[in-house]
């Protein structure tokens, strides 16, 4: 019987881990710089709206999915100490997305209650004072610089597990 074609393990016959990884490298620091950008300005919360939440689930989303193929791939390859640090930062993301997703549902749900009304009264609720924001513009600073740095880090053991002595320093010729 043939094998699929597409699995979360192998996309085309080829290891699915670096496809899924794109997702992360992409959402993970979109994600963050957005989530920065609604916590110090809330109009910029409202008029995303609920696009923030759902940017950062998806982000969220992403990344079991890219560790589980990552997962199957490392035990598809040979095992050295480069491949091990890369799997072990790897299972470190999950947290700092979570979090970007928690704060993103908080500034948004913080600036959907602050909006104001249509005759430019405030909201249903007061907006928050200016040390509540405060808080949350800095841990969203904190998270978000966080994820975008471990984001960056797991990239780099994964270039280094997967092309360390992988290729010529210098240019071969190609036939003529």
């Amino acid at each position: 019987m043939e094998k699929a074609l597409m699995s979360l393990t192998v996309v085309n016959g080829l290891p699915a881990h670096v496809l899924f990884v794109h997702f992360v490298i992409v959402l993970v620091p979109l994600s963050a710089l957005a989530l920065v950008v609604c916590a110090a300005w809330p109009a910029g919360a409202r008029r995303l709206g609920l696009l923030l939440p759902i940017l950062a689930l998806v982000t969220l989303a992403s990344v079991p999915v890219a560790t589980h193929a990552g997962e199957w791939l490392e035990q598809h390859v040979g095992s050295n100490p480069l491949v091990r640090k890369h799997a072990e930062l790897g299972d470190g993301l999950l947290p700092w997305a979570l979090g970007l997703f928690v704060i993103s549902a908080v500034v948004w749900w913080t600036a959907r209650r602050s909006a104001p009304a249509a005759d430019g009264a405030a909201g249903a609720s007061s907006s928050p004072s200016v040390l509540v924001r405060g808080v949350v513009v800095v841990v969203s600073l904190a998270v978000a610089v966080g994820a975008v740095v471990d984001v960056y880090r797991i990239g780099d053991s994964g270039a280094k597990a997967a092309w360390k002595d992988s290729y010529s320093k210098t240019a071969t010729q190609n036939g003529g």
